[in-house]
């Protein structure tokens, strides 16, 4: 990479940002990257524009060397509702991964809960429906290979919270764990499910 650094983001052309823009920026040298973080404050501020203090950091993101025993790599960052890792593949070598965020996959559980609780007097069909919806949603957009543990996590705890608030709706008819398991067969919620390949399973 050259020496100098001119960080342009279309001014001439008139571009503005939204207000919560989310953007990573790679280098290969860690004092590329300090350079550049010193110079696009900078620019932000010219136009009116501040880098958030508490999430605007240089991360060493890059590979482990093979005699690193540590079974993480020696940085991570969260973007877009991901946490992006090392690990190692099953063959021992060192491979890129990304995992649901642990706030955002708390956040969702924290939301269906809630939603079956005020919605536990509603028709069973109805809730079924609703519930399918958001947990499918879920799923089509952290369905990524890689992140199947916290996929079974959050179907699990839907299906866990589903059955906390139906069996409170009567005190007199209570839904055991068998009853709930054969009304599962008839009105089941999505299988946590890889629906996009990101890249190809390591061995």
């Amino acid at each position: 990479m050259r020496r100098e650094f001119h960080v342009r983001f279309c001014e001439g052309a008139g571009v503005r940002f939204p207000r919560a823009t989310r953007r990573v920026i790679a280098f290969e040298r860690e004092d590329d990257a300090r350079r550049v973080m010193g110079v696009i404050a900078k620019r932000f501020e010219r136009y009116g524009l501040k880098l958030h203090p508490e999430k605007t950091r240089v991360v060493r993101y890059e590979r482990p060397g093979r005699g690193d025993s540590t079974g993480k790599g020696p940085g991570t960052f969260d973007f877009l509702g991901f946490t992006h890792y090392w690990c190692r593949s099953r063959r021992g070598y060192w491979v890129p991964r990304i995992k649901t965020r642990t706030a955002r996959l708390r956040r969702f559980v924290v939301t269906v809960a809630a939603w079956c609780r005020s919605h536990r007097h509603e028709e069973v069909k109805e809730q079924h429906a609703a519930l399918t919806r958001r947990i499918a949603g879920h799923f089509n957009y952290f369905g990524v290979n890689g992140n199947l543990p916290a996929l079974r996590h959050v179907a699990r705890a839907c299906e866990i919270a589903w059955h906390k608030w139906l069996n409170r709706r009567s005190q007199r008819a209570r839904l055991n764990w068998s009853r709930f398991e054969s009304l599962l067969r008839d009105y089941p919620l999505p299988k946590a499910q890889v629906r996009v390949q990101l890249w190809q399973p390591a061995s």
